[in-house]
């Protein structure tokens, strides 16, 4: 089959792609495309599996699906496209990161850096329509975000990053034996202040590496995108 991402998540995925829930999901996503504004664009849908192979994933940050405003959306969870305004979750997120781990926050919101080092900046569902947050939750993108979970959940030796109530969801596809579970509040606006803010998940994250005996993430991102 034509090869959707470049690399070893092809064959981890191979069998949802292959399925007929994908085909109807694919089927839909090109009337989506066709007669609505959907980000990412549909060049940037796997961006995150594209720049984090499964063999080189450390770290997994889910979010719940892409930012639905022109301009941000890239295909990596809580990051920005080059040029945009930081949102008020990332905002929250650049705070807690300089209180935990001292890296100076950017004028940037383009996780590319996290990505390259072996962070998965996963959403649950990867497409969404303009103004609809949510709009494509339930249209079959789970059946392959699970499926991506699950396959590092038995592989192991994985820091699970999960804020809020919907990441945590998703804990039941997580074996805790294998792999570390952290999680807090959303850093949200609405709920970083009962107990996001504090909860050290940068400092936390490296520490877990270290006890797997990998080499920890370097938080601080570059003043210039490359």
């Amino acid at each position: 089959m034509k090869k959707l991402i470049g690399n070893d998540w092809d064959d981890i995925l191979d069998p949802v792609f292959e399925s007929e829930q994908y085909q109807q999901l694919h089927n839909f996503l090109k009337g989506e495309y066709a007669t609505k504004q959907i980000f990412p664009d549909m060049y940037h849908i796997f961006t995150a599996f594209k720049l984090t192979p499964y063999s080189q994933t450390k770290v997994v940050i889910l979010g719940q699906d892409p930012y639905h405003n022109p301009g941000q959306a890239n295909g990596m969870s809580f990051s920005v496209s080059p040029g945009a305004s930081l949102p008020p979750s990332l905002k929250n997120i650049y705070k807690e990161l300089y209180d935990d781990v001292g890296a100076r926050p950017v004028n940037h919101g383009y996780l590319k850096s996290w990505a390259e080092q072996g962070v998965l900046l996963l959403n649950a569902v990867l497409t969404v329509p303009y103004g609809h947050a949510n709009g494509h939750q339930g249209k079959g993108w789970e059946a392959v975000t699970d499926a991506a979970i699950k396959a590092l959940s038995e592989r192991g030796k994985v820091v699970f990053i999960l804020w809020g109530k919907f990441a945590q969801n998703k804990i039941p596809l997580i074996d805790e034996s294998k792999n570390v579970i952290i999680k807090s509040a959303h850093p949200s606006p609405f709920s970083a202040d009962r107990g996001f803010f504090g909860s050290r998940p940068f400092s936390r994250c490296n520490e877990a590496l270290h006890k797997f005996g990998e080499l920890p993430i370097d938080w601080q991102l570059p003043e210039q995108i490359n």
